[in-house]
């Protein structure tokens, strides 16, 4: 795994996408120094009281969710594929006075470069789009967490990601399939110069996407021996995934329509 060639591509874009995500207004890197805590509603309902606790970020790109699990009280190791995304959030750490760890790795490779378990397990938002193959990655969740911990994740629902996201919405027959909802190992190649989902700026590099299916998902998870203690799906979401879409007071952002016709997020948490 550490030899693919598609994952180096991406870590190669990631390092692009960094600086642009930090200068954006998406990421609020200025309202985090203040004080601002990134994390959802969703997450901090769910895996509820981290004080005294460790827990382990992959995928954490430059550590702002991390450090607010560390304002929260969890002692935090964070974990990303890109070099530039690990030093900035290693910078972000010391100017807020904090102490969390940061460790650059393909999470595949994890293991060589982490030992230990920890109380949780945590990952969000965007993550299983770069990953080949769930089936090792939940193997590496089921070896870091402790038995009786806790592994949470909140991703994006697949059913939500097989229409065209470049068409604007305004009714639902705007809804048009674009991509496949079940699993291709093969993945898809996207070539350069569109700006990112965070910041105007174009990323001039490619990068490589896999598509996991709900079912995959979690039969990877039962596979590596965890057990599903509970799983939710929500017809809001976090970011602007569709233009058209409108955001509610609670912050959340919703299809222009006037029932709630598809799942945009899904929560899951097992032990093992």
């Amino acid at each position: 795994m550490a030899n693919d060639a598609r994952i180096a591509l991406n870590r190669a874009n990631w390092n692009e996408r960094t600086p642009v995500h930090a200068a954006s207004d998406f990421y609020d890197v200025t309202g985090f120094k203040s004080g601002r805590n990134t994390l959802s509603q969703f997450e901090r309902a769910t895996v509820g009281d981290v004080r005294g606790k460790s827990l382990l970020h992959l995928q954490c790109h430059f550590g702002l969710d991390t450090l607010s699990w560390v304002r929260l009280g969890a002692k935090a190791t964070g974990v990303d594929i890109s070099d530039e995304a690990v030093a900035l959030a290693r910078r972000l750490n010391d100017e807020a006075g904090l102490d969390a760890r940061f460790i650059r790795s393909n999470i595949y490779d994890l293991p060589a470069v982490l030992d230990g378990e920890f109380d949780i397990v945590y990952t969000a938002m965007g993550v299983l789009a770069w990953l080949p193959d769930l089936v090792s990655w939940a193997s590496l969740v089921s070896r870091y967490l402790k038995p009786g911990g806790l592994f949470y994740l909140l991703e994006i629902h697949p059913a939500s990601q097989v229409f065209d996201d470049e068409t604007t919405l305004a009714s639902e027959r705007d809804l048009n399939v674009r991509y496949g909802y079940f699993p291709d190992p093969d993945g898809m190649s996207f070539a350069g110069g569109a700006p990112s989902y965070a910041g105007e700026q174009p990323i001039a590099s490619a990068c490589h996407e896999w598509q996991h299916s709900i079912g995959e998902i979690l039969g990877a998870l039962l596979d590596a021996g965890l057990r599903l203690t509970s799983f939710a799906e929500h017809p809001a979401t976090l970011y602007r995934q569709f233009s058209g879409m409108t955001q509610g007071d609670d912050g959340l952002w919703r299809l222009p329509f006037d029932r709630d016709l598809l799942p945009l997020l899904f929560e899951l948490t097992a032990t093992k």
